[in-house]
């Protein structure tokens, strides 16, 4: 990394850990990597320059221009050469069968923003936690941001009983089940994290064999990632009815994280005795809600389309237009799924506005 890219570097590692939630610091962080990414990230800069988005401009965080999540499938988005990064994140490409990149030159900010984040919001006070993890290896399924994730959890926050229950063959169920009955037997607190789907596999196999577990008091369970076509849907509440029901643990101890390949930190909810579960994230990240036709807030409390603005997207972009449909509320918003209609067509026409910007061409 250039000498500029590692000053940039312990600024966003500084602030994360500062815990701060001024206004004021938000703000100067997120211009200060404004003006470095408008420099260094070409594509970012000409659709910036279309805009009329200059730093000269450009005041506020708000004003940043917010990157359609798909343009990461289209083009490469990297302060930094791509071909040097320490990792680069893929998206699955279930939608074109084209996966988005996010090009990480070192993964320390990463992997500070998810484990101070991780340990804030899941860990409930524990040092370390007897974990299960429902997802691939690192090994075994590279490129994915949430077997990193994962790995981050199982090694940093997982005793040394903790293992993993899924291959490339599938859910390792017998192995699940005797794990769980012993955790039951010993009594001890344990957790279980994992793709949404992989539990729906799981509560298939028990009510198939007509079992279900009482998991000690304490126990944790944290899902993400929804179904993606991957498994039977359930309806939300019914999810985490089932997985109360079945693993004997309480909705309000059953997290889901809300995280996408585009983005270097995680949002949380506090439990899901309600769905939707109001999710926030951490002083660093930030979260407006638009209409993706006009790019305008919509009024508070009003359905629009989320913009995340993430000061630990420090190579990329810090502003992200996504397809996910959400309300702001005081502390957090609602994810209420994925853009349909005339949110999804808002979302199309400023991926094809960003590209052709990006590629010099005039709209």
């Amino acid at each position: 990394m250039s000498k500029l890219t590692h000053e940039i570097v312990d600024s966003v590692l500084q602030f994360l850990k500062n815990e701060s939630t001024s206004d004021i610091a938000f703000n100067d962080q997120a211009l200060r990597l404004f003006n470095y990414q408008y420099k260094h990230n070409l594509p970012f800069q000409m659709y910036c320059r279309q805009k009329g988005k200059t730093p000269r401009m450009v005041k506020t965080w708000k004003d940043i221009p917010a990157v359609p999540i798909n343009a990461f499938k289209d083009l490469t988005l990297s302060c930094e050469d791509p071909e040097k990064a320490e990792d680069i994140f893929m998206t699955s490409g279930t939608t074109k069968g084209v996966r988005g990149k996010h090009f990480h030159p070192t993964l320390q900010v990463y992997d500070n923003s998810m484990l101070i984040n991780f340990n804030a919001r899941f860990m409930n006070g524990y040092e370390s936690i007897r974990t299960g993890i429902l997802f691939p290896t690192e090994a075994e399924m590279s490129n994915s941001s949430l077997s990193h994730y994962l790995a981050l959890a199982f090694k940093h926050y997982g005793t040394s009983e903790s293992r993993y229950f899924v291959n490339n063959e599938g859910l390792q169920v017998e192995q699940l089940l005797a794990e769980l009955r012993e955790v039951e037997e010993l009594g001890e607190p344990y957790a279980l994290l994992g793709a949404t789907f992989s539990f729906v596999h799981l509560f298939e196999e028990l009510q198939t064999r007509g079992k279900s577990f009482n998991l000690p008091k304490g126990s944790r369970i944290l899902d993400t990632g929804g179904f993606k076509n991957k498994s039977k849907e359930l309806e939300l509440g019914a999810f985490y009815t089932q997985l109360s029901t079945l693993l004997g643990v309480e909705k309000s101890n059953c997290i889901n994280m809300y995280g996408m390949t585009e983005l270097s930190t995680q949002f949380y909810d506090s439990g899901n005795e309600v769905v939707p579960s109001l999710k926030s994230g951490p002083h660093w990240i930030r979260t407006r809600v638009v209409n993706p036709l006009t790019g305008g807030e919509v009024a508070k409390g009003e359905r629009g389309v989320l913009v995340h603005c993430d000061l630990a997207n420090f190579n990329s972009v810090t502003t992200i237009l996504t397809e996910d449909l959400g309300i702001e509320k005081e502390a957090g918003f609602l994810l209420l799924g994925r853009v349909q209609g005339a949110e999804a067509k808002g979302c199309s026409i400023a991926v094809d506005e960003f590209i052709r910007a990006a590629k010099g061409s005039s709209l």
